[in-house]
Formats: C-alpha cells, structure tokens, sequence
C-alpha cells in the first residue's frame, strides 16, 4: 500500500482557536496557542508492524490519524466535529458555549427544534408521532416501553430475541408486564432472523418487540413483521442502524434509539412514539419514563443532555446534506458489500458466522479459521496501522467491524487491503 504522508494538525481538537466571529479573545487564543504539541509526519505501509509515536497520525488513516471501527461510542463525521470546534467557546456570539447555556434560553430552544424538525425530515416522521430525546439509554427504555404500553405485570407482551440486546430488553420487560419470547435465535447462536411464520406470537399480546440490528452479532432485519394482535404495537430498538436507512415509521408505535452509533455521542436517546400511546403509563411508573413527562414539555421536563442533542442536530443537518437517507442507505450497502465480499472470498480464512440475508451493514462480525491468537496478532497489527476498535464484544471473541454511517469508504478499503495482506503473510 502506497504510503503518505500525514498532515501537521493541533494535538488537541479543543485547543484549535475557532475561526470568524466564534474566535476566543487573543489572550484565550495565544494561551491555547502554547498548549499545543507538534505533530510528526509517519510514513508506514500495511506490512509494517512498528507502532507509531503516540502524537503522530498514522498515513493513510484519514484525517485524524486512525479509523475508529468501535461498536460505539462511534465514530463521528469529521465535518460536523469541526463545526462543533468552531462554535466550541462561542456559540453563534453568544459569548458562552452551549454547554453553559441555559436549556430553556433562545439559543438551545432553536437549536432543539432544528434537530427534531431536521430529524422528521430524515425519517418522514408523521404527525401522528412525537420526538423525544431521553437520558438513561436505550436499555432504560427497556422499563419504559412495557411501562408504558401495557396496563398492569399480567398484560402480555412478544419478544423476537435475536442476540444479546433484545434477550435483555425481555429480561427487564418481565418485570412490568406478562413477557414472552415468541422466537429466540439462541440455539443457533444468534446468527440467523426468523421468518415472520416462525414467530409464535400471542394474539392477545400488547406489543411485539424487535431489535432492528443485533450490534454484538450482527444480524440486521431487512423488514419488519407485523403484530398478530389487531391493536397490537410494532415496537423496535433501532440503537445501531438508526438513521442508516429509510424507514416506515407509520408501522411502529415506538421506536427508539441510543445516539452514539449513527447520530451523535453517548448521552441521549431518541424515542419515536405514536401519540395515541402517551399518556397511559402505569401508576407505579417513574416519572421520567413517563413518556408523556417528556412530550407534555417538548424533551425539557428537565435538563436535557445539551452537547449530544446539539451534536445530533449537526449530524442530522450532514446526513440532510447528502441527499437523505436513501442515499445514505446506498454508501452503507456499498462498504458493506466491500468488507463482505473480502472475508468470502478468502477461501474460508476469515469466516462470518451470520446467514447472508441478514447480514447487518453496520457490524460486521467475523472470526480467523487460525484461531484466537491470530485474530490478536491481526487487532494489534491493525491498531498500528491505524485501523482500531476491532476486537470482538467481549461475550462472543473475534473480531467486529462497526462500519457505521460516518465510517467513510477509504476506512474500509483499507481495513480489506490489510487483511488480505495479513493472509498473505500468515498462510
């Protein structure tokens, strides 16, 4: 692999002055200005094992030295975290940051609405549902969904537990309702979807509960069944591929979200509710799992998670920029495709344990057919050539490559070129 030179930037994001009317007063500046450490220039091609230095990029691994294949927190568009740089200390002449503003002054209530309208926008989010952001992540709405849509522990709700995520969303709706599993893919250790005709769900049950995309092991439905139950509700946790496609939201009674995979940092979640469904949580729930807490005073019952909403909103305003999310759902398919098509080419080298129709394009997990020592000699090297976050969840070993939608496509060109060196010198 042709090897480049990496360009000289500040150390520290934080520290760059902001350019425009943003821009600190000189003395803050020139202060800044002497914090910062140098970076060196790293020449370094794929067989090359030596690490680099601690403050220096590595070349050819985008713009901040490395791709980051974490599961997340994840990666960030780079342009929206420049932006954030920019507006860091003062935000639109405000002379504070929006982490020190008030959540109920002029600049954040703006800048809330704008993310929720872009966010509409994206996911052609009908009237008929609310946008809340939440704290507490998506496994506290784990509580808050039963909590919510069914009346009392005895009403019945349906599970699909397809990996590890959905398993524990069952595990704490037994506490509030009368929950069971309708389908488990456990047995096949959770590398495979049920066809809808396999899914025994109870008629009477109040809602069927999905997890969109299985972060751990990878399996991602490519469509969504339908509850038995007539009024039955469609509910899915969409943490990991949220905002990475199209999607039919008239179809769910709640979706939500943790942020930190496709659409910001960790720290807010994102609800989707019918609003039909506000306002019938059982008496014994919390009130700040009350959905309509949260809807009856637009997300600002109490201080929100600021910075993540308002780096959602930069991230909701990039994804718009590319032309929506059927394009982004494209570039998606496409590095997917890219990274796939390597390990089943390799001839059983590298071996991705999941069902081909519903292999997920945001997490792409795969193992070494060496075994377990190899795949840390292949994390470590690709750590030093600046490919990082590879290493498996900690429950199923291997490797995992999240390839969310700010993973640009030169990361997972790269990722493939390496491993197909990699197999080269380790036969």
């Amino acid at each position: 692999m042709a090897a480049a030179a990496a360009a000289t930037t500040p150390h520290s994001l934080l520290l760059q002055r902001p350019a425009g009317p943003a821009a600190p007063r000189a003395a803050t500046a020139a202060a800044a200005s002497s914090l910062r450490l140098p970076a060196r220039a790293a020449k370094i091609s794929c067989a090359a094992v030596a690490a680099p230095s601690a403050s220096s990029p590595v070349a050819g691994a985008g713009d901040r030295g490395v791709y980051n294949f974490a599961a997340g927190p994840a990666t960030l568009p780079l342009n929206v975290l420049k932006r954030a740089q920019a507006e860091l200390v003062d935000y639109h002449g405000s002379g504070m940051s929006i982490m020190e503003m008030s959540h109920r002054g002029k600049e954040f209530d703006a800048a809330i609405k704008k993310a929720e309208a872009d966010l509409r926008a994206l996911l052609a989010v009908p009237d008929t549902h609310a946008v809340l952001f939440l704290q507490g992540g998506a496994t506290t709405q784990f509580a808050a969904v039963p909590l919510n849509l069914c009346a009392g522990p005895t009403d019945p709700a349906d599970f699909v537990v397809s990996g590890s995520w959905s398993d524990k969303a069952f595990k704490e709706a037994k506490k509030y309702s009368a929950a069971s599993v309708a389908w488990s893919g456990k047995d096949g250790k959770y590398t495979a979807l049920p066809s809808f005709g396999e899914i025994k769900q109870n008629p009477e049950a109040r809602f069927l509960h999905i997890c969109s995309n299985e972060t751990i092991h990878g399996v991602e439905f490519k469509d969504y069944p339908e509850p038995q139950n007539k009024t039955g509700i469609l509910v899915a946790d969409m943490s990991s591929n949220f905002c990475s496609k199209p999607v039919d939201v008239s179809r769910f009674g709640v979706i939500y979200a943790g942020a930190q995979k496709n659409v910001g940092p960790s720290g807010v979640t994102i609800a989707v509710v019918r609003k039909d469904l506000i306002g019938n949580a059982q008496p014994i729930t919390p009130v700040m799992l009350d959905f309509k807490t949260h809807a009856d005073n637009a997300s600002l019952y109490n201080t929100p998670p600021c910075f993540a909403i308002y780096i959602c909103g930069l991230v909701f305003e990039d994804l718009l920029a590319q032309g929506g999310l059927a394009e982004v759902e494209k570039k998606n398919a496409h590095k997917a495709g890219i990274l796939y098509d390597a390990i089943d080419a390799s001839g059983g080298y590298y071996i991705c344990p999941v069902e081909k129709s519903v292999r997920s394009l945001m997490n792409v997990p795969f193992t070494l057919a060496k075994g377990p020592d190899f795949e840390k000699q292949l994390i470590a090297e690709a750590a030093k050539e600046g490919m990082v976050q590879l290493k498996g969840h900690r429950s199923v070993g291997g490797l995992r490559a999240s390839i969310y939608n700010a993973m640009p496509l030169a990361g997972v060109e790269k990722l493939v070129a390496f491993m197909k060196d990699f197999q080269a010198r380790n036969p």
